[in-house]
């Protein structure tokens, strides 16, 4: 897969330790070398981020100064991710890229246009700001790429979505990557790619299983903060916690920093500086636990998270599998941690029925989880 591909990547794989190619990398790069417009499925963690940056970064043809590949994702801290990636997996090789994200200033966003970058990172509306602004101009972009599609192909966003798609011209490639593709996303993305081929990978047999333990605590709902505090107390954990409503996370944030333990938020309304704080505390192990929302955490890579908490039930089977697979990444071990009432506890044995995962009840004795004395 790699003997196609130009030197400085070949040179960044070596540096970069992965020994094989993920399923996804091998089913997808050669797809995309070909110039053919992809929709593609695969699980959380399995290495998609490389699977269209590579085959994007080799497709850059350094004489032209315009703007030829786009990367869309559906919030500013996935975007600054890709954009990360791109900066460690470009060097050395001479191509220019930026990120333009909502929030941001965009006196400071118009800079770095002037600077001509070869491949552009951002979130759609943003973007598309840009455009009709005639401040990016789309006419020699000839890579397309939408990152977590199905975020972006949800009501709120597609109509943005196919402005920016409108505004390219016809012989464009499209690529869609996401963790999970329903049918009526997949037919929306099949309607604006030209015979796109279409991939889902289930399971990465390339990755060495973790083991993640499913557990639940059953709970009143008023309880449920009690036992995340519990929960945050754990030796060496390091946990991202679901909650579905904004103005609840600060509620249980404040409770459990008055008990002195280091938990930080991530959400949609706090800006850009106070949430790249958070995640750099959060991954550099200053707090132990990051209380978020669904939309924040999405697409998010942050390695090394021990426990996942549904402190809030997840509204489907598709959010537990999203909010689940943040932990056991890459073949490491996790704890995937329910706080339910007796109704959620039914639908919870239901969704791990449905998905041929073991779950055992779990209960707190002496600041410890143990099993459950029959």
């Amino acid at each position: 897969m790699l003997e196609n591909v130009k030197s400085f990547l070949k040179e960044a794989w070596g540096k970069s330790g992965f020994e094989t190619p993920t399923s996804i990398q091998n089913t997808a790069i050669p797809i995309i070398l070909e110039g053919t417009d992809l929709i593609a499925e695969s699980p959380t963690g399995t290495g998609k981020t490389l699977a269209y940056l590579l085959p994007v970064l080799n497709k850059i043809d350094l004489e032209n100064q315009s703007i030829q590949a786009v990367i869309l994702a559906s919030s500013q801290e996935l975007v600054m991710q890709v954009y990360q990636e791109f900066q460690k997996w470009a060097e050395g090789s001479g191509i220019r890229g930026a990120s333009f994200i909502g929030g941001a200033n965009l006196k400071r966003q118009l800079e770095k246009l002037k600077k001509r970058p070869q491949i552009i990172f951002a979130t759609p509306g943003r973007l598309l700001e840009l455009i009709k602004q005639k401040k990016v101009k789309m006419h020699e972009v000839k890579m397309l790429v939408l990152d977590e599609a199905d975020q972006l192909l949800t009501s709120e966003h597609v109509n943005t979505i196919k402005n920016i798609i409108k505004s390219t011209l016809q012989d464009r490639q499209v690529l869609f990557f996401s963790a999970t593709l329903k049918k009526e996303t997949e037919q929306i993305a099949k309607e604006m790619t030209k015979e796109a081929e279409v991939i889902r990978i289930q399971k990465d047999e390339t990755i060495s299983e973790g083991k993640v333990e499913h557990i639940y605590f059953l709970s009143e709902q008023r309880e449920k903060v009690k036992l995340l505090e519990k929960i945050a107390r754990l030796e060496g954990i390091k946990a991202l916690a679901f909650i579905n409503d904004i103005s609840e996370i600060s509620v249980a944030a404040a409770k459990l920093n008055y008990k002195d333990l280091a938990v930080g938020l991530l959400h949609s309304e706090l800006n850009k500086l106070e949430r790249q704080t958070a995640l750099k505390a959060f991954r550099d192990g200053k707090l132990k636990m990051l209380i978020s929302t669904d939309v924040a955490a999405r697409g998010l890579d942050i390695q090394g998270v021990s426990h996942v908490v549904h402190l809030d039930f997840p509204k489907d089977i598709s959010q537990y599998v999203h909010r689940s697979g943040r932990t056991g990444r890459m073949g490491a071990n996790g704890t995937v941690i329910s706080l339910v009432t007796e109704r959620e506890e039914r639908e919870l044995k239901n969704y791990c029925k449905q998905l041929n995962l073991p779950l055992y009840k779990r209960s707190f004795y002496k600041g410890q989880i143990s099993e459950e004395i029959r």
